[in-house]
């Protein structure tokens, strides 16, 4: 049932992300399913391009992509079915777009428990519940 499992990860917060990946290995070993970690870069803002490296941009993503490789290979998931993603750009756009672009059956994302200002805002879980095309399990923590 659930071939491609999404894991959207902040690797700002890994320990927040430990109960998304657990469920995603324990539903990819049920369905013999592949999962992917994602993790989003924010753009840099233009008024900072001065002040930072050429190669910023590239730094973290490199950066990002070896703190994932870790994350993986602690995640308790044999590697062949196990991969993961650096993207650039708003969270939830890009936590959708990925989804879209790897065929997910489905995204498994922490969440904290609301506050009262999420009630109003919105947050990037609420965000993908509400719009991705593909069933969302959001493990709270």
């Amino acid at each position: 049932m659930f071939k491609s499992i999404l894991v959207p990860i902040d690797l700002a917060d890994t320990d927040l992300a430990k109960p998304a990946i657990a469920t995603a290995a324990t539903l990819s070993q049920t369905w013999s399913g592949a999962v992917r970690l994602l993790n989003v870069l924010p753009m840099t803002p233009v008024m900072l391009a001065e002040y930072v490296p050429a190669d910023f941009d590239e730094q973290q993503r490199q950066t990002s992509e070896e703190a994932l490789a870790i994350v993986a290979r602690e995640s308790g998931i044999e590697a062949s079915r196990i991969s993961s993603v650096v993207r650039q750009g708003g969270i939830y756009h890009e936590i959708l777009e990925e989804a879209v672009h790897m065929k997910a059956d489905l995204i498994v994302m922490t969440s904290h428990r609301p506050a009262m200002r999420t009630y109003f805002l919105g947050s990037n879980a609420g965000h993908v519940v509400r719009y991705a095309k593909c069933s969302v399990l959001v493990v709270r923590h």
